[in-house]
């Protein structure tokens, strides 16, 4: 079966997911982004996460050398930043508030929480990669709404009136 790229993007646009921005440091000392829509956690023990880059990424191979990131939840009214981060080009930190870790990542001001990686592995999915990390360190930054992405637009979690245990 031939699946149109299409029809496979707007079947997969009904599933919401979790914006992030991945961080990090190159040896030079100059702070590195990119936006990811392809965050999930992936266990408990060890503590991984995931991520799918695209191969085309020019970020992500100097995310790559570093051997490590961080990972910016962002909440719900971070539209912008993670606009900031989708683009092309250096300098996507100059209008972005941030600060850095005691390891050196840097950390977006205002985001959901933060969560500092070193790369367990990486391998070719399609035409993204898949990077798992291994977490290191973690903090909640705020107690907001995460930015979703669902649809073709961004959106906001609306919880419902009964509670999961």
């Amino acid at each position: 079966m031939t699946m149109n790229p299409a029809d496979f993007r707007a079947a997969m646009s009904h599933h919401p997911t979790a914006v992030c921005v991945i961080t990090t440091t190159t040896s030079e000392g100059e702070a590195v982004g990119m936006t990811v829509g392809t965050f999930t956690s992936v266990s408990l023990d060890p503590p991984l996460v995931g991520f799918f880059p695209d191969k085309k990424s020019t970020s992500w191979p100097r995310i790559a050398q570093t051997g490590r990131f961080c990972v910016n939840l962002l909440a719900e009214n971070q539209e912008e930043v993670c606009r900031t981060f989708a683009r092309q080009g250096p300098d996507k930190f100059t209008d972005v508030v941030h600060r850095f870790s005691e390891h050196g990542l840097p950390l977006v001001d205002g985001a959901v929480a933060h969560i500092e990686c070193s790369i367990h592995s990486v391998a070719e999915a399609g035409d993204h990669f898949l990077v798992l990390g291994e977490v290191d360190a973690m903090t909640i930054g705020r107690s907001a709404s995460p930015l979703i992405f669902h649809k073709g637009t961004y959106a906001q979690v609306a919880p419902t009136a009964r509670q999961v245990a």
